[in-house]
C-alpha cells in the first residue's frame, strides 16, 4: 500500500484543500487509502471520498477510541486519514508539511494540528527528514515508551507516534478486554473453542520459533522487553522461558505485554469468530469490524488515567498540545 511519488502528491492537495480538516486535529494512520469504484480499488479523487475511507480500518478505530471527555469539553473531533503503509503514512506526514509550506494561501492545514500513528511492527523504518528529531521507529519507540508505559513526559516531544504494541490488533487482545469478550452478544471462538485470552497468548508464545520476521530482527526485537527476566539466547530459548514464566506466574501482565510487542497479533485475531451456534450471518471482516469498534468504544474511549494502555494517553496528549 505504497504511493508512487505523483499519487502522494494528488492526495496531499486533496488533503490541505479540505474544508473539513480546517481548525482540526489531523491524524494519518495506516490502511488502504483506496475505495471500491465499479468494482476496482482506486485512489481517492476528493475530500468527499475521504469521508468513506475514515470508516474503513484502521481510521475506524482510531475513531472510536476518540475519549467520551473530548466532546464533554466541545473540542472539535480529530479527523483521520488511511495513509498505506507505515512509510505511505511517514511520507504523507512530511509531504503534507511541504505541500502547505508551498501553498498557504489553499490550506485549510494547521501544521501543529498534524500528528501520525503507525504500527511498531518487526522491520525498521528511518524517517528521512533531517528537521525531526527522531531518526527511525525505534527511535521513536525507545523514547516514547518506558517498559509497558507511555513516558508522559516525553510524549509531548512526538508527532509521529508509534504503538506501543506490535500492530493496532494487539490492543484487541489485552487481558483487561476478557470481560468485552465474555459479555459479547454473540459468543465468541478461538480455534473452534470459546475464546479465552490467554489460549491466544500460549499459541503466540508456541510459535514465537516459526517466525522468520523475528529470526531477522531478534537481538534488536529483543531490547525492547529486556525489562522482562527471560532468556534471549535465541527464538526456542525465549519460547521456553516465556511459557515457563507464564505458567508459574501470578502476575502476567508484563509477560503479556512483551510478547504483544515482539509478536504479530494479527493472524490471531483473525482466527476469533462468532461461535457456529450463533445467528451470525453477515461477511467474517463485518463482524471482526464490529468487535473492535465495541472494544474502542466500550474501553479506550472510557480510560483515561492508565499509561499502560497507550492509546488513551495519545488523545490526552494530543488535548494538552493543542487545547490547553
Amino acid at each position: 500500500m505504497s504511493l508512487d511519488k505523483n499519487e502522494l502528491e494528488r492526495r496531499c492537495g486533496i488533503i490541505i484543500k479540505s474544508r473539513r480538516i480546517k481548525n482540526k486535529i489531523v491524524i494519518l494512520c495506516e490502511g488502504n487509502p483506496r475505495i471500491l469504484c465499479e468494482g476496482n480499488m482506486r485512489l481517492v479523487n476528493s475530500p468527499q471520498e475521504y469521508r468513506k475511507i475514515e470508516d474503513t480500518p484502521d481510521s475506524n478505530f482510531y475513531k472510536a477510541c476518540v475519549p467520551e471527555w473530548w466532546e464533554k469539553n466541545l473540542y472539535p473531533r480529530p479527523v483521520f486519514f488511511n495513509c498505506g503503509d507505515r512509510i505511505a503514512v511517514i511520507n504523507t506526514y512530511f509531504a503534507l508539511l511541504e505541500k502547505h509550506k508551498q501553498n498557504p494561501e489553499i490550506s485549510f492545514l494547521k501544521p501543529t494540528n498534524l500528528f501520525a500513528i503507525i504500527d511498531l511492527d518487526l522491520q525498521l523504518s528511518k524517517i528521512e527528514d533531517d528537521n525531526y528529531p527522531f531518526r527511525n521507529t525505534d527511535d521513536i519507540f525507545n523514547d516514547l515508551y518506558k517498559d509497558i508505559r507511555v513516558n508522559e513526559e516525553n510524549a509531548m516531544k512526538h508527532r509521529i507516534w508509534i504503538t506501543g504494541l506490535i500492530h493496532k490488533e494487539a490492543y484487541f487482545l489485552l487481558p483487561i478486554l476478557q470481560d468485552i469478550f465474555d459479555n459479547y452478544h454473540t459468543e465468541l471462538t478461538f480455534n473452534e473453542k470459546p475464546l479465552k485470552l490467554e489460549d491466544i497468548y500460549r499459541k503466540m508464545a508456541d510459535n514465537i520459533d516459526n517466525d522468520e520476521d523475528l529470526k531477522e530482527n531478534f537481538a534488536r526485537i529483543c531490547e525492547r522487553i529486556k525489562y522482562c527476566n527471560l532468556d534471549f539466547t535465541d527464538r526456542n530459548s525465549l519460547k521456553n522461558s516465556w511459557l515457563k514464566q507464564f505458567n508459574n506466574a501470578t502476575d502476567k501482565q508484563l509477560l503479556i505485554y512483551a510478547l504483544l510487542m515482539i509478536r504479530k497479533a494479527k493472524p490471531y485475531w483473525k482466527q476469533i469468530s462468532p461461535s457456529s451456534d450463533s445467528d451470525w450471518t453477515t461477511n467474517i471482516d463485518r463482524f471482526r469490524e464490529q468487535l473492535f469498534l465495541r472494544i474502542g468504544k466500550s474501553f479506550y474511549s472510557q480510560e483515561d488515567t492508565d499509561s499502560k494502555y497507550h492509546i488513551p494517553v495519545f488523545f490526552k496528549t494530543l488535548a494538552k498540545l493543542i487545547y490547553s
